[in-house]
């Protein structure tokens, strides 16, 4: 499987540090692994501030708030748009608030990677075209899938 994974850093210059940056391609891909995703994949990953969250979420979701991630899914049951450049399925956009992952991991009681990681796996299932908004189900499917990604790259709670 061929991914492409660009990471770019708008919080604070120096936050996404190698070891991040390994961290979320690892993600990405066990995603497209555990969703036998096995075509070429390119997905962009931006780590921002709050404020530019919220900016994000006021113009695309009409919701004036901060939150963890967005995600802006490129393709459409299964259909996506190819980068001619590379020929990879262009999965779309991750934008995760380095400030709210921040936030989260001190108040789940576990790290900062495990934090971006989880953040990152939920975000790519929802590029995968998984949802949460529909009831209690699709919530408790894409939760148990999330857990056994992050435990099979050894991030369990």
């Amino acid at each position: 499987m061929t991914v492409k994974i660009n990471i770019t850093d708008n919080h604070k210059k120096g936050f996404v540090d190698a070891d991040t940056r390994k961290l979320v391609r690892k993600a990405c891909k066990a995603v497209l692994k555990e969703e036998n995703f096995s075509d070429p994949a390119q997905v962009d990953v931006t780590f921002v501030s709050d404020d530019e969250i919220r900016a994000l979420n006021r113009e695309f979701r009409d919701i004036d708030s901060s939150t963890d991630v967005l995600s802006f899914p490129l393709g459409e049951n299964g259909i996506y748009d190819i980068n001619p450049e590379n020929g990879a399925f262009m999965l779309g956009d991750v934008v995760i608030s380095v400030d709210h992952a921040l936030a989260q991991a001190d108040l789940y009681g576990h790290g900062i990677s495990r934090e971006i990681a989880f953040l990152t796996v939920h975000s790519m299932l929802h590029l995968l075209g998984y949802d949460h908004v529909n009831g209690e189900e699709e919530r408790r499917v894409m939760r148990k899938k999330e857990e056994e990604i992050l435990s099979g790259i050894g991030l369990s709670v």
